[in-house]
């Protein structure tokens, strides 16, 4: 039945209503099997098609030519069903126009002989399983399933609860099937009959214009019918299964003729979308079957069958040409309405017609085979019983306990004379073969009915049968079967090999058979049974000969001929008998020990053999008996060997020590003649070398800094520190390996530790020697320490280094005992913390959360203060926070109720010695340069950055220069008040104040319990103590309102404490959590922010080597000369039908500065073009450009630097020169070159760039500068996209762009932007101490490989980057103690001016009496907005001038250093003038205005100033230049030589270094501001972007190319009200650069912050505060 074709039907329908209603005739004519198509519109054309059946069903059944359903099934269904019991799989589908009849066909009515294909197909079913029963060997069983394919979504008909989407999935035997479908078990008809009912009642069904009850989705009703039939013979049991699968399938239908709208309308898709795919796979099976049967000569056709395509034709896949038996109904409609729809079905139907299947019956291949031999056996007997030899096949049925096959001679027996029955045999033609073969057949059959258990037993008999044979020979076996190893045999006598390694002896076994056992070569003549190689083994060697005595067993060694054969270290030429135990020798290399196991169990108990030695018998022994028995003495050749070998070193060492005696005496004439010429031609070298030199004379200034500088430099480490990185790496990483490989959860890391106030040192930490020069050092001192994580207990350690050093000697010692202990040994090991363990350390419960400083200032007015503080940890990190108040009681005074409990200590008492306090001060803050009034607070130098002691003050000089003020200063505000003003503070008096700790807040949760203690700052071992308070990171704070009332004696160091030192407060807290990361944190840790607080300057990308210029050595910079900020242009121009060359399009879509995309075309000339601009300067001037190099092509943006680029290419320099662009005053260099992008051989330059690739290459630009000693370099990473030659490219543009105002040149938007930064450097001085120590060579044992490194998973150990983060965290932690300490300050000015307004009734007080006036300067600005009356003095004392001169230079400092020359230049009487101004003027309410950052700033007042620029008086407003929306036009850019005057020549003295600045993704502000344009004094929009510390300018909001750039790191930005006066314009600031001032204006107030803000957010915040307090002011007046 395999590869049969598909049956195919048409049946035509009757009219319906709507066609009838429409009079439509009949084009459907039908004669036998032939089915004719009229066309409506043209009678004349018919068209025949001709299938297996057409039924002729238009009209009534009274008609002889009608088809009723009955006879639809006798002709489809009944084959089907008959090939369904045969094992067949069976598939009927029917398939038509929605309304043809398809439903009708498949499922019929209810009516008696209206039932349809599935109906009578199940009922005969059950009728013919009911007419088998009689067959016991036969049962059958049935089970159902009905699904519909709904929108391709799959529903479960028969399950109700399954009312979700079902998945299809594909197994690879069983094929797609229907996840979670429901098949169930029937036993009658009536049971598949009320599945049928309620399954079509679930069917989704809808009204259209061509049929009222439409199916809308495809129905699958599967019957799964297996067959089990019983052997008795063979109690075998064999099933055949078959998949009968009835489909009703959708209507085809037109979306016009069906009227179908929204969900119908969906619908309709859908259906045709499965019922389209169904015609393709049936298609493309008719393809592949009509091709097979045409070309069977040629290659089969391939085509794809697209079953996956649809859900419908995916679970009929094995139904469409596979294993399966296949009917297809076409169900057609007479109408002529509905002829296309008719004539598509009939051509649908003819396809399918085409189609083969390959069906195969669906049973077990063993059952199967079983069968086909019981056939064949069957056969053989009828053959056997036709020639008369049937009695042969009854004596073998009739034996009992025979095998099926019996021999013939077995068979000849039982039937009597063998003779006859050989003659019965011969005389009958074929019988011999026959029987041969039924014997086979039946040896087969049995095989295959052998149950699986026999077979288990007949494995198990063969393999104890094995076992036993190779116990016997000597191999064990476990269990399993697995061979274990080799063994003596309890009974063969067998050699075993000796040899010279203990772990080589004894692993080969020789058996010594019964009989003769040969031993030679593997080439003799004969073959040998033992094999043996060798120099000294002959062909055949010796003969083993056992034989049986009455004694036992007997083995005989005989040698053969020539053969060397030594027994007991005796060479043996004639039989010898073996005893067990003796020592056998053949040749020189092979040696055997020789055991017979029964004669060594006979000889047990008897006396030892005398020439078996009682010491271990191995290959030593054999050896040395060996010699002693040939008569060798073995130590006397060695002493003779060894004496030779020394003999001949004695002569080789003599020999070799005259040659480099005879080398050094010719090396020594060199030199001395070398030494003669250079004396020759330089003799008074030796003179000036002896010339002493003159000393320079110091004056007492020069002499004082010199000796700070010499402390300074004394204490200066992190040089030294660095050596010592480099030189301990090694023992950190073999500390972390040995910790990794141990699984000790440890790493150690380096740490620099500096004590500070927030990191005091503990003494453990520091060497012998540094903690006695910690109270005479100046500067605090910075170490080296390991610092230690413990992650198995949370705990963090520090180390020192030589700590670690012996630490890592018990890691050695514990790392070499790992492989005597046991694993379990360990385990526990690392369960238990004992102290002997060298990875951890003890840890105390309570952990440092951080410290904080409460300053006492306010003791001295007295006036009650509460501080919030913050509580800072080692790193600098802000931890939480404090609440502490502190004010002045009286002795008696009780602490005050808080509702919590007050938790009171009492009174302490604490003295104050001036001695000791004198001793801290010295040591905090020493003598230095007292006399000048600068800060002898650390001021890191970071090597090769100068320092300007001059201009930086400390922060202590701004509150209240306490540290390092003069003398004088100590003595005459303050001890004039002391002695007669502060009551509360007469020396040796009892003075009582009280210290509340309130609440901490903001601890985090990781901390359990929390406490609190404090002291004063030189008094460590003196602490006061809170209870500790649970924590748990949520609700209010935690509330100590612990009270400590505090009685001192009042000193002078009291009091000078109370002034300038806070008290130290210290959290603890109980840490309950593991902090630590993997053992790798160190490479992926963040970067820290640089001390500039914006991005670090970085190239993208190295630059590109050069091709034509040699490799210079890049000179030592020094001292930095000068910087410029660079805006380069790059531009790709493309050459034009006109001949010209125009810049290729960019796409800036990326939104971000200097990044854009270059869409270029493919195969067309190009250019590049680069425009460098900058301001103007006599210090930088471009001479030519060397070369112009492109390269590392390339489809990712990062670029392997590592790899020889072999494709760059250096490209030929067209022009090059400065422009002048006529509005713009800045200097443009450009240059052009010419790009041949197929020189590169890249293939991603010549071809059009696939749909999101991008294509990057690296530019790199060498010039040459003017002064400088070698090139400079610029290098640019380029984004290109390639297109066609013809495509039409234009650069896109964003929505905002498209709505926004005004017009933008395409040509001026084609470029892309880089902003650099350029750096002129002094050459450094190679002799200089500096240099010599840069060039010092550091060991760096970091790269040194050690055991385990491997398993670090790319740890290392910190070098220099440590000193860099080291640096920046001092620089934090100092930031935050002077912040804490303003932050007093400004708290306790806040609260004097509260106090002295609310005591303006009694000005006398306040006139003579004010303690301000000791405490800061901002306590004078406190006194000046006091009430009027004491009169202020028309002259100012020389105190007040000095203090006004030290503003005015502070004032000054606070901006950028580079105008610290402009007010230098200031005269001393200038300054002088303007404090007496600023006195005069300080009572008045405007003084806040002349404070202003604008009297700093000569730049809008004196006018503008360059760097060789003097200052002048010109007109009041700062020359502003803005950017020109027409510059650098195409037309009006005019190539010059240079126009300013030629400079005077100068040597190469400057080391250039060009780096590109990475923009800051973070936007400040964006917006639109005025400028003030130099040539017509009007104002001019532009739109400003700040990305710190740069801000881009540019001609509108929908430009994507900057025009100019500010660098706000190196400008000064301004603000004054006076010069908004002065100009009549309000909202106005300024920003001076070194170049240029540049004056803006917002919009509004508001607008005008925001901006500042931006700018300068410390110039913002000053203005803020200073506005705030005049209306605080003026309101209170």
């Amino acid at each position: 039945m395999a590869g049969a074709s598909v049956k195919v039907a048409v049946r035509v329908r009757p009219f319906n209503s709507r066609e009838m209603s429409k009079e439509s005739k009949c084009i459907i004519q039908m004669s036998g099997n032939t089915t004719t198509i009229i066309n409506p519109k043209v009678p004349k054309e018919t068209k025949s098609f001709s299938f297996d059946y057409s039924y002729w069903s238009h009209t009534s059944p009274e008609d002889i030519n009608y088809a009723s359903q009955r006879q639809v099934y006798r002709d489809i269904g009944d084959e089907m069903l008959l090939h369904a019991f045969e094992g067949y799989n069976v598939c009927i589908f029917a398939y038509g126009q929605t309304g043809a009849g398809k439903s009708y066909t498949m499922m019929g009515k209810q009516e008696t002989d209206q039932q349809g294909i599935i109906p009578q197909l199940c009922e005969d079913l059950f009728t013919k399983i009911n007419h088998s029963n009689t067959d016991n060997s036969m049962s059958y069983s049935v089970e159902v399933s009905y699904m519909e394919i709904y929108c391709e979504r799959v529903r479960d008909l028969l399950n109700p609860k399954n009312k979700g989407n079902l998945r299809v999935r594909e197994h690879p035997l069983l094929g797609p099937y229907v996840e979670d479908l429901s098949k169930l078990a029937v036993m009658s008809y009536n049971d598949i009959q009320d599945l049928m009912d309620s399954g079509n009642k679930a069917r989704t069904v809808a009204a259209t214009n061509m049929n009222e009850t439409s199916s809308r989705s495809h129905a699958v009703f599967n019957i799964i019918f297996t067959q089990r039939r019983h052997d008795s013979e063979t109690d075998n049991v064999s099933e055949k299964v078959s998949k009968i699968s009835l489909v009703d399938l959708a209507g085809s239908e037109r979306a016009d003729s069906t009227g179908a709208k929204g969900t119908r309308l969906k619908e309709g898709a859908n259906i045709n979308k499965s019922l389209t795919t169904l015609g393709k796979v049936i298609s493309a099976l008719a393809e592949v079957d009509s091709g097979s049967n045409k070309n069977k000569k040629k290659k089969k056709v391939e085509s794809f069958i697209p079953y996956r395509d649809s859900v419908l034709t995916w679970l009929l896949r094995e139904n469409l040409g596979g294993n399966s038996r296949t009917a297809m109904v076409a169900a057609l409609s007479p109408a002529d309405i509905n002829y296309d729809e008719t004539l598509s079905t009939l051509r649908y139907a003819d396809r399918a017609k085409q189609i083969r299947c390959n069906a195969v019956i669906n049973e077990d291949p063993n059952n199967r085979l079983v069968r086909e031999l019981k056939e064949e056996v069957s056969r053989l007997k009828d053959l056997l019983y036709a020639q008369g030899l049937g009695d042969i096949i009854e004596m073998t049925n009739a034996m009992t306990g025979m095998s099926p096959s019996p021999t013939l001679s077995a068979l000849s027996s039982r039937a009597g004379s063998i003779t006859s029955l050989h003659e019965r045999i011969m005389f009958s033609p074929g019988s011999e073969e026959a029987i041969e073969r039924l014997k086979e057949t039946e040896k087969i059959i049995a095989e295959l009915n052998e149950t699986w258990e026999e077979k288990l037993r007949r494995t198990e008999a063969i393999r104890m049968d094995r076992e036993a044979l190779l116990a016997e020979m000597g191999v064990a076996m476990r269990e399993d079967g697995g061979t274990v190893g080799v063994f003596s045999p309890k009974k063969t006598p067998h050699l075993v090999n000796l040899n010279e390694d203990p772990l080589m002896s004894e692993c080969l076994l020789y058996y010594i058979k019964d009989g003769t056992t040969r031993v030679g070569r593997e080439d003799a003549h004969t073959r040998q049974d033992i094999v043996l190689s060798g120099h000294f083994i002959k062909d055949e060697h010796c003969i083993f000969t056992c034989s049986s005595d009455p004694m036992g067993e007997a083995v005989i060694l005989e040698p053969c001929e020539g053969a060397d054969t030594y027994v007991n270290g005796k060479k043996v030429t004639e039989p010898t008998v073996l005893r067990s135990g003796n020592r056998i020798i053949m040749g020189k290399s092979h040696v055997f020990r020789f055991n017979h196991p029964e004669q060594a169990r006979a000889e047990r108990d008897r006396t030892p053999y005398a020439e078996t030695p009682a010491e271990p018998v191995d290959w030593a022994f054999a050896q040395r008996e060996l010699l002693e028995k040939q008569g060798i003495d073995m130590k006397q050749e060695m002493d003779q060997r060894l004496q030779e070998l020394e003999d001949q070193y004695r002569k080789e060492r003599e020999e070799a020590n005259n040659l480099l005696e005879q080398q050094r005496l010719d090396y020594e004439s060199r030199l001395e003649a070398l030494q003669k010429q250079v004396d020759r031609y330089y003799p008074e070298a030796h003179e000036e070398e002896e010339e002493p030199e003159e000393e320079v004379p110091w004056t007492e200034r020069e002499t004082e800094l010199a000796l700070w500088a010499f402390r300074k430099w004394r204490s200066y480490q992190f040089t030294s520190l660095r050596d010592l990185l480099w030189g301990n790496a090694i023992f950190l990483k073999e500390a972390n390996a040995i910790s990794v490989e141990l699984k000790k959860k440890v790493q150690f890391q380096f740490v620099l530790l500096t004590d500070t106030l927030y990191s005091p040192l503990p003494p453990e930490l520091l060497p012998a020697e540094a903690a006695e020069e910690r109270e005479r050092s100046p500067f605090p001192r910075t170490i080296v320490a390991v610092e230690v994580q413990d992650e198995k207990n949370g705990a963090t350690h520090y180390w020192t280094l030589e700590k670690l050093r012996q630490r890592l000697d018990l890691m050695r010692e514990m790392y070499d005992r790992v492989a005597e202990v046991p694993s379990s040994v360990i385990e526990d090991c690392d369960s238990v913390l004992t102290g002997g363990d060298p990875f951890y350390d003890r840890f105390p419960w309570f952990r440092l959360v951080g410290r904080a400083f409460v300053y006492l200032s306010n003791l001295l007015y007295p006036v009650p203060l509460v501080h919030r503080v913050s509580v800072v940890s080692e790193r600098g990190e802000v931890k939480g926070f404090l609440r502490v108040a502190v004010q002045a009681i009286s002795a008696d005074e009780e602490a005050p109720d808080y509702g919590s409990g007050v938790r009171q200590s009492g009174t302490a008492k604490i003295s104050f010695e001036d001695q000791q306090f004198e001793k801290f001060q010295a040591e905090s803050c020493p003598a230095g340069l007292s006399h000048a009034g600068h800060s002898q607070e650390e001021l890191r130098i970071v090597e090769g950055e100068g320092q300007n002691s001059d201009t930086v003050p400390s922060a202590d000089e701004v509150n209240n220069n306490t540290c390092a003020a003069e003398p004088e200063d100590l003595d005459s505000p303050v001890k004039s008040g002391l002695d007669g003003v502060l009551d509360h503070l007469r020396i040796g008096e009892l003075f009582t104040f009280r210290v509340t700790v309130l609440q901490a807040s903001n601890i985090s949760s990781e901390y359990a319990d929390i406490f609190c203690q404090f002291n004063f700052i030189h008094r460590h071992d003196e602490a006061f103590s809170t209870e500790p308070l649970k924590n748990t990171g949520r609700g209010p704070p935690l509330g100590f309102y612990h009270v400590q009332n505090i009685a001192v004696e009042v000193t002078k160091s009291f009091v000078e404490y109370i002034k300038a030192q806070p008290i130290v407060f210290e959290v603890f807290g109980h840490y309950q959590k593991q902090p630590f990361p993997p053992l790798c944190k160190d490479l992926i840790s963040p970067l820290r922010p640089c001390r500039r607080q914006f991005p670090r300057v970085m190239p993208l990308s190295k630059p590109v080597p050069a091709t034509k210029l040699t490799t210079l050595v890049r000179p030592t910079a020094g001292p930095c000369h000068c910087k410029y900020d660079l805006m380069v242009f790059f531009e790709i121009c493309e050459l034009e039908a006109n001949g010209d060359y125009i810049p290729a399009a960019v796409d800036h879509r990326g939104g971000m500065p200097c990044h854009g995309t270059f869409l270029l075309h493919q195969g067309i000339q190009r250019r590049v073009t680069v425009t460098i601009v900058h301001e103007s300067g006599g210090d930088i001037k471009w001479k030519e450009v060397r070369e112009l190099v492109v390269g590392r092509i390339r489809n990712t943006p990062e670029a392997d630097e590592s790899i020889i680029d072999p494709n760059i290419l250096s490209l030929n320099i067209l022009s090059a020169g400065y422009v002048r662009p006529s509005p713009d005053d800045r200097t443009f260099y450009r240059f052009e070159a010419a790009w041949d992008s197929s020189m590169h051989n890249s293939l991603l330059l010549n071809r059009v760039t696939p749909y999101g690739e991008k294509i990057y290459m690296t530019l790199s630009a060498y010039l040459e500068m003017e002064s400088c000693t070698q090139p400079t370099v610029i290098t640019k990473d380029f984004c290109m996209l390639f297109y066609s030659r013809d495509a039409k490219l234009s650069a896109s543009r964003s929505i905002r762009s498209l709505f926004s105002s005004g017009s933008l040149r395409s040509s001026e938007g084609n470029r892309v932007t880089g902003v650099y930064e350029l750096s002129m450097c002094h050459v450094a001085d190679a002799a200089s101490p500096g240099m010599q120590r840069r060039r010092r060579r550091v060991l760096d044992t970091s790269v040194a490989y050690v055991r385990g490194e491997e398993n670090l998973a790319g740890w290392r150990p910190r070098s220099d980057s440590l000193i860099l983060d080291h640096q920046w965290e001092l620089d934090k932690l100092s930031l935050l103690q002077e912040v804490e300490k303003t932050r007093h300050y400004l708290l306790l000015r806040e609260k004097l001016e509260s106090t002295l307004l609310l005591s303006q009734e009694a000005p006398s007080s306040c006139a003579g009496e004010d303690p301000t006036e000791s405490s800061s300067p901002s306590a004078h600005a406190a006194r000046g907005l006091g009430p009027e009356g004491e009169p202020t003095p028309d002259t100012p004392s020389q105190r007040q001038r000095e203090l006004t001169a030290k503003c005015l230079r502070l004032l000054t400092h606070t901006f950028n250093r580079d105008y610290s020359h402009v007010c230098v230049s200031a005269s001393e009487s200038k300054l002088s003038e303007m404090s007496v101004t600023l006195m005069k003027d300080s009572t008045s309410g405007s003084a806040l205005n002349t404070l202003t950052p604008s009297s700093t700033c000569p730049s809008l007042v004196e006018g503008h100033y360059g760097s060789n620029t003097e200052l002048r008086p010109t007109m009041p407003c700062s020359r502003a230049v803005s950017p020109n929306p027409d510059s650098m036009p195409e037309g009006e850019v005019k190539k010059s030589p240079v126009v300013a005057p030629e400079p005077r020549p100068k040597s190469h003295t400057f080391v250039p270094d060009i780096q590109e600045i990475r923009v800051s993704p973070i936007v400040s502000k964006k917006g639109y501001l005025h400028f003030l344009e130099p040539h017509t004094n009007g104002w001019v929009k532009r739109y400003v972007v700040v990305r710190r510390p740069y801000v881009y300018i540019y001609n509108s909001d929908r430009e994507p190319v900057e025009r100019a750039i500010l660098n706000l790191s190196s400008a000064q930005v301004e603000y004054s009200e006076d010069q908004q006066a002065m100009l009549k314009t309000p909202y106005t600031f300024a920003v001076c650069t070194e170049h240029r001032g540049i004056l803006l204006r917002a919009s509004n107030d508001k607008e005008m912050h925001d901006w500042l803000y931006a700018f300068n957010p410390l110039l913002a915040g000053s203005i803020r505060s200073k506005l705030s307090r005049r209306r605080t002011a003026q309101m209170r007046l």
